[in-house]
């Protein structure tokens, strides 16, 4: 596939196949994240992902790999679905869909391979992404992972706990489909906000704020526990004109699960 970015040339987006393309991988984690070594995703991780049935999907300008979208093969409960584990835009390219073209590309070779079911996690102090995920994409959260991944060495973390949500993308889902194939955002009853202040990022970024972050991860982490008891799932995101954010949400109407038995819906 390729699409035209205006202004700046023609994307390809496609899978990534020789060894240089993987290594391009590797460094542009690097440069995106800027993880020490012992975090990056060695190349060896791409190539088994290839022969195991996951996916390198890259977006090229001409030869230049300038973003990446990388899975991972895994079960729950005896089914078969894609974790999704990282993606990747060069700084340069951001802000030009490139994320969700990437995204859209892991759906399409997804369902030509028969899964139903991609999951990633995402920061859920990120606003861009949270938009992203729910709105864009159509993926719904409700679960909650608690400093997921332990300490990060990546600046972006700000030192905070790698708290996650995960998100469910049912690939054939009611709610995909029309959103995706038929251009009908989902439509859902809104029984609770959870807020993300815009100033995240700056008090992140720095050592003298970053309390008031940790408070804000602190109070939202009860939030969702709270929420995700009630049977509740963020189906929705919204952003103010000071880019502020909020998560929706309510109740999915769909039964589209893969839960183990010691998960809570």
């Amino acid at each position: 596939m390729s699409a035209t970015v205006s202004g700046i040339g023609q994307i390809t987006i496609r899978k990534c196949e020789s060894l240089d393309e993987l290594k391009a991988c590797v460094a542009l984690q690097k440069e995106v994240w800027n993880f020490d070594d012992a975090d990056l995703i060695p190349l060896r991780m791409f190539v088994v992902s290839q022969k195991i049935g996951g996916q390198t999907i890259g977006a090229f300008d001409g030869n230049e790999l300038v973003g990446f979208a990388f899975s991972i093969p895994g079960t729950r409960s005896g089914h078969p679905y894609l974790h999704s584990h990282m993606l990747a835009v060069r700084d340069t390219w951001r802000n030009f869909g490139l994320g969700r073209r990437l995204k859209l590309a892991q759906r399409d070779d997804a369902l030509q391979n028969g899964f139903e079911l991609m999951e990633w996690t995402f920061d859920p102090l990120e606003i861009k992404n949270a938009h992203l995920n729910l709105v864009r994409l159509g993926a719904i959260t409700r679960r909650y992972s608690v400093n997921h991944y332990g300490h990060s060495s990546s600046p972006l973390q700000g030192g905070l706990p790698t708290d996650r949500l995960v998100a469910e993308w049912w690939l054939k889902s009611r709610r995909v489909v029309d959103l995706l194939e038929r251009k009908i955002p989902p439509q859902f009853v809104v029984e609770k906000k959870i807020e993300v202040p815009a100033q995240i990022y700056a008090w992140k970024a720095l050592p003298a704020e970053r309390s008031k972050a940790a408070e804000v991860q602190k109070n939202n982490r009860e939030k969702f526990a709270a929420a995700f008891r009630q049977g509740l799932a963020a189906l929705g995101y919204e952003r103010d004109a000071q880019d502020n954010g909020a998560f929706l949400l309510g109740r999915w109407d769909e039964k589209w699960s893969y839960a183990s038995a010691e998960e809570t819906e």
